[in-house]
């Protein structure tokens, strides 16, 4: 394989930058509203699915090294077909409830810096804005943003790094004795409702192609990174609600994060999480916004999608950018923070499912340890049958929301299978790709 140019640093900080984005800034006063004192247990356990996955994760982008990622895995694993079609448009949908988490943060902490009763307002404004913004500098192909990133990432992870060396020290441990902690149920749900922060690190396999020594830096950088980020979450959940009762948190619920720097760095610690959620909520958006229109064009290159997603305009996928943006303004704008975070969990774990399925069933060509990606399929399973008994017992309506994601993914496959064919299209292109190999 032709040697790339990213290294193991590099490829860590992809896989970290994925997962620090907007995520814990988003679902950090949801995850305490569900989990209590025990928030902390709820990022371990959801880091520990995410941890298993990973080894899937890693031996897949070993073997099957692609742009797609996980679109490549699935149509290696399982071919072309219903199942693929419709979990591949799962995962483009499930991307678009990130970017509308993503947005939906970047209001909220925007809105942090207007007073109290026009905050609802500026919430609108903060995140119709940043979506319009993000979709202009796609569009124009500006790189400003995308070289900003690395520093983007160095800043944030800095905020994060002194918001808990400063923060530890005043930790009231009473906070988080097992007396706080919600019903195990609840606790196990908060952490798969708040799963969306780790999903970041499937990022990596998007670059497997340019990795050097594939073989030996893939597994480490995803799990170097996944045990990173599960370590940085877990601290920043027991600064959070060590230093703030838990009814505080979740009357600040949406901008958490600021509101628990105050206690221990004043006005100024606020303002620069704040200013810290804007930069990273804006940087994910972006970072999100290019890389789900290129999901779409790989997955419509598959037949699974509409041609004209397919088509490039200025040597960038258009359509499929402009679509994104519109489904992404109106899921940001009408749902609420859990309905978002419920829709995307959800959606991930299914995912995540799926791919420990697609390396357990092609573990002989991965070399993979089968019992890790079994483990996984369950994992994952019991995490989705919880997040989703606890969503039915709380909010059913959110119930309803993403049977409606999960049940569109499928039909639009169905419905463009059965007018349009691609699938067999797809299927000749696979066979004349194999016989031009032989």
């Amino acid at each position: 394989m032709k040697k790339g140019p990213l290294g193991l640093v590099s490829v860590i900080a992809i896989g970290i930058g994925g997962m620090v984005g907007g995520g814990i800034f988003a679902v950090l006063g949801f995850a305490v509203q569900l989990s209590g004192g025990g928030t902390y247990i709820a990022f371990a356990l959801a880091g520990i699915i995410a941890l298993i996955t990973s080894y899937s994760y890693a031996k897949l982008s070993v073997t099957y090294p692609s742009q797609g990622g996980t679109v490549e895995f699935l149509n290696q694993a399982f071919g072309p077909g219903l199942i693929t079609g419709g979990l591949n448009v799962l995962l483009f949908l499930s991307y678009i409830v990130m970017l509308s988490l993503y947005s939906y943060a970047f209001g909220s902490y925007f809105s942090s810096f207007f007073p109290l009763d026009a905050q609802a307002f500026w919430k609108h404004i903060g995140t119709t804005g940043i979506i319009i913004l993000m979709t202009v500098l796609n569009i124009l192909g500006a790189k400003a943003v995308g070289k900003a990133e690395e520093w983007i990432v160095g800043f944030k992870i800095s905020i994060l790094m002194l918001f808990i060396v400063t923060g530890i020290w005043s930790v009231n441990t009473g906070h988080l004795q097992p007396s706080t902690w919600t019903p195990i149920l609840s606790l196990v749900a908060g952490g798969m409702i708040i799963f969306v922060a780790y999903e970041g690190f499937e990022l990596i396999a998007n670059a497997a192609e340019d990795v050097k020594n594939p073989s030996k830096t893939l597994p480490r950088a995803y799990y170097v990174s996944v045990i990173f980020v599960i370590i940085l979450y877990v601290l920043i959940s027991i600064v959070t609600v060590g230093n703030l009762q838990v009814n505080q948190i979740v009357a600040a619920k949406d901008y958490a994060l600021a509101a628990a720097a105050k206690p221990f760095l004043g006005v100024f610690g606020f303002t620069l999480v704040a200013i810290a959620a804007l930069l990273s909520t804006g940087s994910a958006i972006n970072a999100t916004l290019y890389g789900t229109a290129r999901v779409s064009y790989i997955i419509a290159k598959d037949g699974e999608l509409p041609a004209k997603l397919e088509k490039n305009i200025w040597n960038r996928p258009i359509s499929g950018l402009l679509i994104t943006s519109v489904l992404t303004l109106i899921i940001a704008n009408i749902f609420d923070i859990s309905s978002i975070a419920t829709m995307g969990s959800a959606g991930f774990l299914i995912i995540f499912a799926a791919v420990n399925a697609s390396n357990l069933k092609v573990h002989t060509k991965t070399a993979s340890n089968r019992y890790i990606p079994t483990l996984g399929v369950i994992t994952c399973s019991f995490a989705l049958f919880a997040l989703l008994w606890q969503t039915a017992l709380s909010s059913p309506f959110d119930i309803l929301i993403l049977l409606i994601l999960v049940g569109a993914a499928f039909t639009i496959e169905i419905i463009y299978i059965k007018f349009t064919g691609r699938k067999i299209l797809t299927m000749i292109k696979s066979e004349v790709k194999s016989k031009k190999e032989i």
